[in-house]
This record gives structure tokens, sequence and C-alpha cells, in this order.
């Protein structure tokens, strides 16, 4: 009785609209008063699951992004990429790949990803003759390679639901082959589609301005190396590495590019304690969600009914994605992560999956959720950018769709796509 409630005020409240962590808290206080537990219990978990100490790398790398974002990075990370592969055929849809895994990795957001790449990149393809649906297509597809590249938030958030005790830079290293694939996957469909319509390139500036600008880009793109290398070696932990991320970030953008102001830095501040706030709060519902499913024995019975369901690990692994799937055009990607970990990790590692292979397949597949109405929060910002209508997009994105679907299952049956590049800097 009690897990049908908890599933059934859930779902109602999300379907009618309520914000995600209001419906989360609703769910988990009904449920409670059904089990006669003291709502103070939810309370404390909510609280709980907010005050976890990995958790603090999630606003400093959100400070850090925004620092990024609002100081100038993003337009040399464009620049770069026009310099690489502008001249290739559908050149500025190209470009528009190759800065969103640039930007991805300062970044760390989708969400950032096509608000900074897809907000310069979406008018310059629709002035050059792109149609909109296309850039907007491009732009909102491309975001998706955010979620995998370093410091991605919600390999953080997925690290923090295991209790940590999934290594956040093993995740780090994980998703950056499922990154590239994603990117090329993209140009390959960019590539196509150019040829049938006969989309311009831009012309190549010359291998000494592509050296000039790498140059400009090059402090942005450290931030990267940074985060990476100083936890490999273990000079500083994640959480350090996000506030040492905010001071190089603060470095870049007010004394080397001098493009942050005393009053755009106060800007920034704003926003980023806006949005962390935001994620802090969903991740405490969640929590307190997660935290019922365990005293309800959830994950048991799943394991138990999958086992039931699923002979073989393939089997297993091609249900849950599909489950994932589904469930992320309900969910937003951040308390997808929180509610699903606790519930399909224990069947994934029941039929021998590694969890780190596991994160990046939830991620991954949650992050498709981004782009599919009807809660898609990444085609409603390309959209908005791109001055269409959700429908007009999702008409015309089939072909990125499929992209996307090839390397979902690409990296779900091929787990050392994944696995291969944490083991080697073991």
């Amino acid at each position: 009785m009690a897990i049908t409630l908890l599933f059934v005020v859930l779902f109602v409240l999300l379907f009618a609209g309520v914000p995600v962590a209001f419906a989360l808290l609703s769910a988990a206080f009904v449920a409670a008063l059904s089990l006669g537990l003291p709502p103070v219990v939810v309370a404390q978990q909510v609280a709980a699951g907010a005050s976890g100490p990995t958790l603090v790398a999630i606003p400093l790398f959100i400070f850090a992004g925004e620092l990024m974002l609002r100081g100038g990075i993003s337009d040399r990370l464009i620049g770069l990429a026009a310099g690489l592969v502008g001249h290739l055929r559908g050149g500025l849809a190209q470009i528009n790949v190759l800065s969103s895994l640039f930007f991805g990795g300062v970044s760390g957001s989708a969400l950032a990803d096509v608000s900074a790449v897809g907000g310069t990149m979406i008018p310059q393809m629709v002035k050059r003759g792109f149609a909109r649906e296309f850039a907007v297509n491009v732009s909102i597809s491309a975001a998706l390679v955010a979620l995998l590249v370093p410091p991605s938030h919600n390999l953080i958030l997925y690290s923090a639901s295991v209790g940590g005790s999934v290594s956040i830079i093993d995740l780090f290293a994980a998703g950056v082959l499922p990154a590239l694939l994603m990117t090329v996957a993209i140009m390959v469909v960019n590539r196509i589609i150019a040829v049938r319509r006969g989309l311009p390139t831009e012309p190549f500036p010359g291998w000494r301005d592509v050296l000039r600008r790498l140059i400009s880009a090059l402090p942005g793109l450290l931030l990267v190396a940074i985060i990476f290398i100083g936890i490999r070696a273990g000079i500083f932990t994640a959480v350090e590495s996000a506030a040492i991320a905010v001071a190089y970030a603060l470095l870049v953008t007010m004394v080397i590019y001098r493009s942050m102001g005393w009053r755009r830095l106060l800007e920034v501040i704003t926003a980023a304690a806006r949005t962390s706030g935001l994620i802090l709060f969903v991740i405490g519902a969640a929590s307190a969600f997660g935290w019922l499913l365990a005293y309800l024995e959830v994950p048991r019975v799943t394991v138990e009914l999958l086992q039931s369901m699923a002979g073989t690990r393939w089997e297993m692994l091609l249900i849950l994605t599909v489950l994932l799937l589904v469930l992320g055009t309900f969910m937003d990607l951040g308390p997808m992560i929180l509610i699903c970990t606790p519930i399909f990790l224990p069947v994934a590692r029941a039929f021998g999956v590694d969890p780190v292979h596991f994160g990046v397949i939830l991620v991954l597949t949650g992050g498709i959720g981004l782009i599919t109405p009807p809660v898609g929060s990444v085609l409603f910002v390309g959209t908005a950018i791109g001055g269409i209508s959700v429908g007009q997009a999702v008409r015309a994105i089939w072909p990125f769709y499929i992209a996307a679907f090839a390397v979902v299952m690409i990296v779900v049956f091929v787990p050392q796509l994944s696995l291969w590049l944490p083991s080697v800097l073991r």
C-alpha cells in the first residue's frame, strides 16, 4: 500500500505540473504517514541528503561554469572550433558540435552548453541560410556531450547518490570516450544532412590563425586538465578541485581575459546561488524519497523481478536501458539519477555490471530525455533561443535521435568503451 501511494502521488503530481522537488517531498510525506512514521523523519532525510560533503563540489562547479559562461570563454572556444572544422561540409553545424564538446569541459552542464553555444550559434546558422529547426536540433543534440565530459554535474550526482563508493575521477574518465563518440555521431549526421541540402562551408583560416585561436582559448581548456590530472594524481579531492576551478575561472576571466567586472561578478554569484539552491533542494527531496524506497525494500523487489525476467546480463541491460529511456522523457535528469540509482544499481550489480559503466549508461540514457518532450528542459531552451515551437523541432529531430540511440546501444553493449580509460589511468 505504501509503495503504491509513493509512486501514485509522485506521478500524479508530476503530470499535474508540480515542481519535481515538491512532488518528491509530497510523495515521501504521504508514504511516511501511511506507514505510521513521524513526518520529521522525512525532513531529517532531506537535510542529510543535501548536506553530503561530496555535494559541495556541485555549487562550486556551477559557479566556475557561470564565470566561464559570462566571462568570454564561449566566444573563444567557438572561434577555435570554427578554425578546426568550419571548412567541413555544413561548417557552422560542425562548429556548433565541436564548440559544445569544448564548452562542456568548462561548464559540465547541458543547459549551460545550449544557452552559451546555442545562444551564439543558432542566430549565426539562421543568418547563413540554415533552417531554424536544423540549427536548434544540432544545438540541443550537441549539448548531450556536456553530460559526459568532466566536470559533469550529473556524474558527480551519481557518485553522491551511491554514498561516494564510486570514484568521481573514474566516472569522469569513463565519460570521455562516449562523449567523443557522441560528438562524431552528431557530426556524421550533420554531414549527411548538409550534403543533401547543399549547406555552405566556412573558409579555412589557415593553420597560423588556428594556432592563434588555440592560444586564446587555451586558458579555458586547461580547466579540464587541472581538474582531471589534479584528482587523478592525488593532489586534491573532487571538492578541492571544484574550489580550485572557481579560483582558476576568476583568474582567467578577471585577470587574463579581463572580461569580468565587479558588477558582472555579482550577477554570476546570484545566478550560481539560485541554480545551486534549486539543485540541492531537489537532491534533498530525492534523498528522502530514496530512503523510503530502501525502507520499503523496493530495490530488493526490483532485483528479484528483473532476475525473473532477464536470463543474461545483456537482456537485463536492454530492459534497464528501455526503462531509463522511458523514465527520462518524464523526469529531469538530476532527480532521475537520485531516484533510479538506488533502485536499478543493485540490479546491475547482481548481474555483474560495473557501477562505473552503469553510471555512464544512466546519465546518457536519461540525458536523451532532456531533448525529448514533455519534460525536455534542453529542448525547451533551444527552441526558445531559435524562436520555434517544440513541435517544429521534434518533427525534424529524428536523425539526431537515431544517432543518440546508436551511441547508447554501443555504450551499453561495449562496456570497455566506458571502462578502458579508467583502467588505464588507475
